[in-house]
């Protein structure tokens, strides 16, 4: 460290004197580059941490750029990724925000954009990633510079590979060869992509034509040949084009990371194979490759890991392979370890999202490998600890938001968080923005100006996050058993928790005194019943055409999801999973039944109290409460439009009679209104149309001027109790494994709603009306959305004036209350009443006390 230190300063005494500080950077650049290993490298960051001080001149920030390229480049070929990313990021931030662009001829696209858009598909980090090879694309373009656009073209195609969009890669390569100044090997490259999505679409036929066709070297022949017959499930001759490639290896120059991959890849075939030994010893190779100094035997150290997706390969098939339910554990856990590590980089809940997947299929081997234990020890701790996998991934975003959200109700002071948080919105604004774009003229020139706008906001974002990390250390307060029975008790209920995997259908169930487990296993007999009563609420008539029919289902269902179980408590806090998500539990019936009278069927709704929650986290926040009951309300109503909500107004009209109330009407309804004042009152209602979206457009709620798109809708900052969707589909969306319904309803939950209530299917209009009429009247005795919701249904079931057609379960069904848990109000009335008795019986037995007095002093004094 002296030694250092004394070089450092003879070397900036000298630079004073006979050096400008732009040719010092570059002569401490081209002395690392000359010398690169980890000693050089300890050097060149001193030098550069005093380079960034001193900066000023337009040469001097050119020169920092070309020094932390190469250091990044070092970083990445050593497998520094983190380290490697912030580097580039770093030197894209200084030459962005200098315009040196304007001032130089640098190659920022060869020597940064494109190496940093390899780093985030590395990393995981896809919504990066996108954005930066398009910004390379679009700066390629604009410069005229067709190399780097067919490049562009190169990387946008593996990556969108690596997410399995092989259709959205053939469109990439087609249009890349329309250049007519295409070189070979770029030709060569697009050729193997080319015939690995065909084989990935299992068009076998042509991907073998083109292979044989192709100018690409033995080795990327034979690994096609070996892709292809992996695919058909011809794994004898897989491995043998396999071991034609690997004899080839020496002419292609792979990475450290590539070289690994290769012999994960192996691995992979022998354990198809069935040849567990060899799958073992290939991986071995693969973790020697990234780990140097790992002694070959077992698995590696925790510390010695770090942030490269391979390792999550290697750990998940090491595991798969090991007989022993312990040791397949502990690999399993080293991938979640991984994955922690790679999500400290990601900052977009898009990115979070996708990578979750994964996260799934591995809970659900885990829970797999407990629940087998449990069965032979029968030790209830298993059960518990299988509870939490099945709960890790569930609306992790949501949770993280949420998390982020108290910390700042906590320390509302800290600059830090309020910050981050505003960071956060600004992001999901600019990502709303970008998807509008997308949607309509898809001006090149702004999708790029806000994809580089998103990607100042992630490094920001990084930044903030390693600051924030250090002043508040997540401590792990993971809930216990206990803790969580004890609320339970508290609030006389019993939770039951869905996990929905690829091949079973875990039910948890945990009351105040013990857990239990169930597995179904999900065949496809099963899936389609599960589908089959969902698609019954598609329209109103499809119950009431077939009314027996209906009830079947809804007790088969009501079987199959062992709700029977439950029937013992009053009140069930339910956390869905999956497909799960769009039943209504309530719809479902206890018994079987052959009446055809909706008010005399055994539906649960009459026997329990529902509550649902997206994650058990969310049942066991406390969250602020606001001691007023303020509502703000929107009824666009679509006047003289065939889209018109007649019975809107006397909703509005209910509402105004139970509740303190600022209602906006028509033209007032307007998408602004809502923006501007959403954020100022403890209640929300909605009344409007809705949409779950499509596979181009996100789902969207309607204003009376204009649309609010789901990530316009994650931008905003809300606090609100409690926010009523009195619209269709707003709990509807894109299905993502674990974060649920990507919905409207979602979408207030990342805004800051602790409790809602919101639709699952396209409801009527006037029965909508007269549900949340009895809503309000419920809601304003008890002041618990959680009571006010079951007893708004049981009043619509007893209603006598309403019609039996209209009692169908389509109709009442459809909101479903996600929050908390709160017990009714004691009604004051009752209160008064017996106060009042109490008071009058006091007094009249005092009169008689003084009766009974006045006569014994008249018999003394007689």
């Amino acid at each position: 460290m002296g030694k250092s230190i004394i070089i450092l300063i003879f070397f900036f005494s000298g630079i004073s004197f006979s050096q400008n500080l732009e040719e010092a950077i570059y002569t401490a650049a081209e002395t690392f580059i000359s010398n690169k290993n980890d000693a050089s490298l300890k050097l060149l960051n001193q030098q550069e941490s005093s380079f960034k001080t001193h900066v000023k001149t337009k040469d001097e920030q050119l020169a920092l750029v070309f020094l932390q390229c190469h250091k990044g480049y070092y970083l990445d070929e050593h497998s520094k990724l983190k380290e490697a990313i912030s580097t580039y990021e770093d030197a894209l931030k200084r030459f962005n925000s200098n315009e040196l662009s304007k001032f130089s001829d640098f190659d920022i696209i060869e020597s940064c954009l494109k190496p940093l858009g390899n780093l985030y598909t590395k990393t995981g980090d896809y919504t990066n990633a996108v954005s930066t090879i398009n910004q390379y694309i679009f700066l390629a373009e604009k410069n005229k510079n067709t190399k780097h656009q067919i490049s562009g073209a190169i990387n946008l195609a593996k990556l969108y590979q690596t997410l399995n969009k092989h259709e959205t890669v053939l469109k990439i390569v087609d249009d890349a060869f329309k250049f007519s100044n295409i070189n070979s090997h770029q030709k060569a490259l697009l050729q193997n992509i080319r015939t690995n999505s065909l084989a990935a679409l299992n068009n076998y036929e042509a991907a073998s034509l083109l292979n044989n066709t192709s100018t690409s070297l033995n080795f990327e022949k034979y690994k096609n040949n070996y892709l292809i017959e992996l695919q058909k499930g011809n794994y004898p001759e897989a491995l043998n084009a396999f071991n034609k490639a690997h004899e080839y290896l020496s002419e292609i120059n792979l990475s450290v990371r590539d070289l690994a991959k290769f012999y994960v890849e192996k691995a992979q075939l022998y354990h198809l194979l069935k040849q567990p030994n060899d799958a073992l010893k290939s991986l071995q190779q693969a973790i020697k490759i990234l780990l140097p100094n790992f002694n070959g035997k077992g698995l590696p150290n925790k510390k010695d890991l770090y942030s490269e997706n391979t390792f999550i390969n290697i750990f998940d098939l090491h595991a798969s392979i090991q007989t022993n339910p312990e040791k397949a554990l502990e690999s399993y856990d080293l991938s979640f370890y991984v994955s922690d590590l790679l999500q400290e980089t990601w900052t977009s809940q898009e990115t979070k999202i996708f990578n979750e997947a994964s996260n799934r299929i591995r809970s659900e081997h885990c829970i797999d490998i407990l629940f087998n234990i449990y069965k032979q020890t029968k030790k209830k701790s298993l059960l518990f600890e299988a509870f939490q996998y099945s709960e890790n991934n569930k609306a992790s975003v949501i949770k993280d938001m949420n998390l982020k959200k108290l910390r700042l109700q906590q320390f509302p002071n800290d600059s830090l968080l309020a910050k981050e948080f505003h960071l956060l919105k600004t992001q999901e604004y600019y990502t709303g923005l970008l998807i509008k774009e997308q949607l309509g003229a898809n001006k090149a020139s702004a999708v790029n100006h806000l994809s580089e706008k998103l990607s100042a906001i992630s490094l920001q974002l990084k930044t903030l996050k390693i600051a924030i990390s250090k002043k508040y250390p997540e401590s792990n307060k993971a809930y216990t058993l206990e803790s969580f029975q004890s609320k339970l008790a508290k609030d006389e209920a019993v939770l039951v928790a869905y996990f929905f995997g690829k091949n079973t259908l875990y039910q948890f169930v945990i009351s105040e005194k013990d857990i239990d487990i169930e597995s179904i296993r999900l065949t496809e007999e099963i899936k389609k019943k599960i589908i089959s009563f969902i698609h019954l609420f598609d329209d109103s008539s499809i119950i009431n055409n077939d009314i027996i029919n209906y009830t079947n289902q809804a007790f088969t269902i009501f079987k199959l999801l062992n709700f029977n179980k439950l029937s013992t408590h009053k009140n069930v806090v339910i956390i869905p999973d999956g497909l799960l998500n769009f039943i209504p539990f309530e719809a479902l019936l206890t018994s079987k039944t052959t009446t055809t009278s909706y008010s005399k069927m055994p539906f649960v709704v009459k026997s329990q109290n529902i509550i649902y929650n997206s994650s058990v986290t969310f049942y066991l926040t406390e969250n602020q409460e606001r001691k007023s009951k303020d509502l703000l309300g929107f009824f666009p109503v679509f006047e003289n439009t065939n889209q018109k909500l007649t019975y809107s107004v006397n909703e509005a009209h209910a509402i105004e009679k139970e509740m303190p109330s600022n209602l906006f009407m028509n033209i007032k309804a307007s998408k602004q209104n809502f923006i501007e004042n959403a954020g100022n009152y403890s209640i929300l209602h909605l009344s409007t149309h809705a949409s779950s979206g499509d596979f181009v457009n996100p789902a969207n709620i309607s204003f009376y001027n204009d649309t609010l798109f789901l990530n316009e809708l994650y931008s905003l900052d809300l606090k609100p109790d409690l926010v009523v969707l009195s619209a269709c589909e707003t709990g509807i969306g894109k299905l993502y494994k674990g974060e649920g319904a990507m919905s409207i309803a979602r979408g207030f939950q990342y805004a800051g709603a602790d409790n809602l209530l919101f639709s699952l299917w396209q409801i009527n209009d006037l029965s909508t009306s007269q549900i949340i009429q009895s809503f309000y009247e419920n809601y304003n005795k008890s002041e618990s959305a959680f009571v006010a919701n079951n007893n708004s249904k049981i009043a619509y079931l007893e209603n006598e004036a309403i019609s039996n057609e209209k009692k169908s379960p389509y109709y009442w069904s459809a909101f479903v209350y996600y929050g908390t848990l709160d017990k009714a109000k004691p009604n004051n009335m009752i209160f008064y009443i017996i106060f009042g008795t109490s008071i009058l019986l006091i007094i009249v037995f005092l009169f008689f006390k003084f009766e009974q007095h006045v006569r014994n002093t008249r018999k003394i004094s007689s």
